[in-house]
């Protein structure tokens, strides 16, 4: 699931993501959604956990400080969406979203060296993995 927002940078974490994915051994691109911006995060990753066939979905997007509480309000509340989704769900939601006070920041966060989509799609694997090892347990 990807936010729009931004959508240089938000496409430059959706190729980290799809490497992470490719190293992990899984097959082509997954399916991806695009939202308007990282508040629809939640609510359409709900409806994805609520179809049952996912392991793990993954949050992508990018919320650049405009001087405003922006950063603040709409990454706090895309933050607590998520974790409400993984909770409500048992679906691993990984937040890629990325927070930076300008686009300099945003970018670095994006590109070949650091990058939060990577990080965030090695996270929804790991978590699928734990989950799935735990339910194999009971």
């Amino acid at each position: 699931m990807v936010s729009r927002q931004h959508e240089e940078i938000s496409r430059r974490l959706l190729r980290g993501a799809f490497e992470a994915l490719r190293a992990q051994g899984l097959p082509d691109p997954p399916e991806v959604t695009w939202v308007p911006g990282p508040l629809e995060l939640p609510l359409a990753l709900l409806n994805l956990a609520e179809t049952s066939r996912y392991d793990a979905l993954i949050a992508l997007g990018v919320i650049i400080d405009d001087e405003t509480l922006q950063l603040q309000y709409v990454a706090g509340e895309c933050a607590r969406g998520l974790m409400q989704v993984q909770l409500d769900t048992g679906v691993p939601c990984s937040f890629g979203v990325l927070t930076t006070l300008n686009r300099e920041q945003a970018e670095a966060r994006s590109g070949p060296k650091s990058n939060r989509g990577q990080e965030a799609a090695a996270a929804a694997i790991e978590m699928a993995k734990v989950l799935r090892r735990i339910q194999e347990i009971e």
